[in-house]
């Protein structure tokens, strides 16, 4: 693999295998918020009050596959453009954002939790922010891919806050 500074120009294989890894690691991250959120959108769920302006349950489906695909590029963009510390720095505040993901669905779905899934969003937004500031540094076009994400979770906050505040 070359490199000149900090920049790596990956063999085409090689690129093929880090962006499938991305898809991997960001359809993962999906699917246990699937498995977490599963049994409480057939159970507990459709108990609660919905907020003005909740979406019908078919629109969460297409829309975080398209926003897990981005963060997919997103991340893998930003990898193949560093390398070493640089690396480290951009690929943090990603995975945290990935992990506040799944722990959200976590606490409002699976612990059935609105209040303390509306913290722990918060801390996930500046945690997009954080990792959309990162990005920026390194590749403009990987954080233009996830300020549609920060826009989608700005809305869910709202959602989430008027689930607390009705039920």
């Amino acid at each position: 693999m070359a490199e000149t500074d900090g920049v790596h120009e990956p063999s085409f294989g090689r690129t093929l295998v880090s962006l499938g890894v991305f898809l991997a690691i960001c359809f993962a991250a999906a699917a246990i918020g699937g498995w977490l959120t599963a049994g409480a959108v057939e159970t507990w769920y459709p108990t609660l009050e919905k907020p003005l302006g909740t979406p019908p349950s078919w629109v969460f489906g297409p829309v975080w596959t398209a926003l897990y695909a981005m963060m997919a590029v997103s991340g893998w963009l930003v990898w193949q453009r560093t390398s070493g510390p640089h690396r480290a720095r951009a690929m943090v505040p990603f995975g945290v954002q990935l992990a506040l993901n799944v722990g959200w669905s976590g606490l409002f779905f699976g612990l059935q939790r609105p209040r303390w899934a509306l913290i722990e969003i918060v801390v996930l937004l500046a945690a997009i922010g954080w990792t959309i500031r990162a990005f920026r540094g390194v590749n403009k076009r990987a954080a233009g891919l996830l300020v549609p994400y920060l826009v989608w979770v700005v809305y869910a906050t709202a959602l989430n806050a008027g689930f607390v505040l009705l039920n």
